[in-house]
């Protein structure tokens, strides 16, 4: 569900915390809790929005922690909960970044104060405004026939293979940068693109937008030291594939099924 982003939170609806100790989101019951642990010291509380009938809220935690729930870095916390919350905690964890990464101003150094739409940051003294960074990147999955074309990075869980991706580059069409990424990470010409979905993913701030593409021509060669090693995989033969809640894992299993079922 897409977020509503009101100035102020709604007096008759339930509320829905994302608190941080560091790198650390705290989680009760494996869900964001619905209110602030008692007896807690917090700083930063911002309002976010709403998000599936629940006002959104940010803060980080002072001094000691809760002695109920548990603490988890920020990719075992989204494996952790329900599906309908990770993109509350997405965006929560994005714009804590964000504010805690633009306090002074990078013109001329001066504090920055919170600017009237909410979200921005503006200086006082030469008047800069800062937003949000949102860092859009792509990630196509190419197919042949039944076989799908999965690559892993050397940083990559062992044993995982994932569809390919890369940064758009400044100047640069997402088009243009399924091409080049595509050739670059594994020698490989593309044709057919086409959109499939987007993801918010917050490894930092990235916007994911996924297509898929047909194979033209060429020979796999895996780019030294971005691609550890790539080929090609029967739909019904597949590798271990990331984690559920990413996109990758979303479009491949979304494109197998139009696979079998002669969609693509």
């Amino acid at each position: 569900m897409a977020f509503e982003l009101p100035q102020q939170p709604a007096p008759n609806l339930p509320a829905r915390w994302c608190i941080f100790d560091d790198s650390r989101l705290w989680l009760l019951d494996k869900a964001l809790p619905a209110s602030a642990p008692a007896g807690c010291a917090l700083t930063g509380q911002r309002f976010l929005g709403i998000h599936e009938q629940h006002n959104l809220f940010l803060a980080e935690l002072v001094g000691a922690p809760p002695a109920a729930g548990e603490w988890l870095p920020l990719r075992p916390a989204l494996l952790a909960l329900p599906a309908e919350q990770v993109q509350a905690a997405a965006r929560a964890a994005q714009l804590r970044q964000f504010l805690r990464n633009h306090r002074f101003c990078g013109h001329c150094a001066t504090p920055l104060t919170v600017n009237s739409d909410q979200l921005g940051r503006h200086c006082p003294s030469c008047g800069q405004v800062y937003y949000p960074r949102i860092s859009p990147a792509m990630m196509v999955l190419v197919h042949r026939g039944r076989e799908l074309l999965l690559a892993r990075s050397p940083h990559f869980t062992p044993g995982v293979y994932s569809a390919l991706a890369g940064f758009v580059e400044p100047g640069e069409t997402l088009e243009e940068c399924v091409h080049r990424e595509t050739w670059e990470e594994v020698g490989i010409k593309v044709k057919n693109l086409r959109y499939a979905f987007s993801q918010s993913w917050p490894f930092p701030h990235s916007l994911m937008l996924a297509f898929t593409a047909e194979y033209d021509s060429g020979d796999i060669r895996p780019q030294e030291g971005e691609i550890e090693d790539a080929g090609w995989f029967d739909i019904d033969a597949l590798p271990p594939l990331p984690t559920v809640i990413s996109i990758a894992n979303h479009l491949i299993t979304h494109s197998c099924e139009q696979i079998r079922n002669h969609l693509l």
